[in-house]
């Protein structure tokens, strides 16, 4: 694509700009977008999922980074320290190893720290009840995490009165 401005130089610039329910779109070049006063990030072509989940660590990081940072993978080694860094896992067994350091931000990124999905219409009775079971399992989880017991308690009587045959821990 050519710069729109200049109509020499490759354009390296996308602007979109949203005005009552209009969109419009400006490419253009590096120099030309120097002259209307933008300047591209350094040293950054392409925005990397994986920086933003590391900065997302690094927002949430607590005082005990050093001990955390020592957390490695049982199952390909990756050390915490080298993924808050990268931002990426090594291997399904990262989740487990830094199941702990990851909720936070699953739920930060996610709203939550079990998949969801989309799902059929003529399942949605069937779906919207395990969904209610899985929010019930996520707060029983964090109550138990922060030893609120008597919530907890609660919370495990609600599981086990929408859904009969499930035990308290187990996955729904």
């Amino acid at each position: 694509m050519v710069c729109q401005v200049c109509g020499k130089s490759p354009a390296s610039v996308h602007f979109t700009e949203i005005v009552n329910g209009k969109m419009s779109e400006l490419h253009v070049c590096e120099a030309c977008a120097h002259e209307k006063g933008v300047q591209p990030a350094q040293g950054k072509g392409k925005f990397w999922i994986s920086d933003l989940i590391a900065g997302m660590i690094d927002e949430s990081a607590s005082g005990d980074q050093e001990r955390i940072g020592h957390i490695q993978c049982a199952g390909c080694g990756l050390l915490y320290s080298t993924f808050r860094e990268t931002g990426r896992l090594g291997c399904p067994a990262c989740y487990e190893s830094f199941g702990t350091q990851l909720r936070p931000v699953l739920r930060r990124i996610h709203g939550a720290i079990r998949h969801v999905g989309k799902t059929p219409a003529r399942d949605e009775g069937r779906v919207e009840r395990r969904r209610a079971l899985t929010q019930l399992q996520d707060a029983l989880d964090r109550a138990i995490e922060h030893e609120e017991f008597e919530q907890a308690a609660e919370l495990r009587d609600k599981i086990m009165s929408l859904e009969p045959g499930a035990a308290p821990g187990s996955p729904s």
